[in-house]
């Protein structure tokens, strides 16, 4: 196991976790009835959205650049 790639890695899997729960959280006070379906593809949005700005900053993991 790589554990070096983990604990590059942690913070932001963290941040991902982190930034899906407010925006669901957000979105469930605001937007009455949101189906599962549209949630999950919120998620999607999301974790490639941060991928991407992660990978344009220049603070992604090594693994990330691959």
């Amino acid at each position: 196991m790589d554990t070096d790639h983990i604990r590059e890695a942690l913070p932001h899997y963290l941040a991902i976790l982190v930034l899906v729960a407010v925006v669901i959280t957000v979105l469930r006070e605001f937007v009455a009835g949101l189906s599962f379906w549209i949630e999950l593809v919120i998620v999607m949005i999301l974790v490639f959205v941060y991928q991407a700005v992660v990978l344009w900053l220049g603070v992604a993991p090594s693994r990330w650049e691959r």
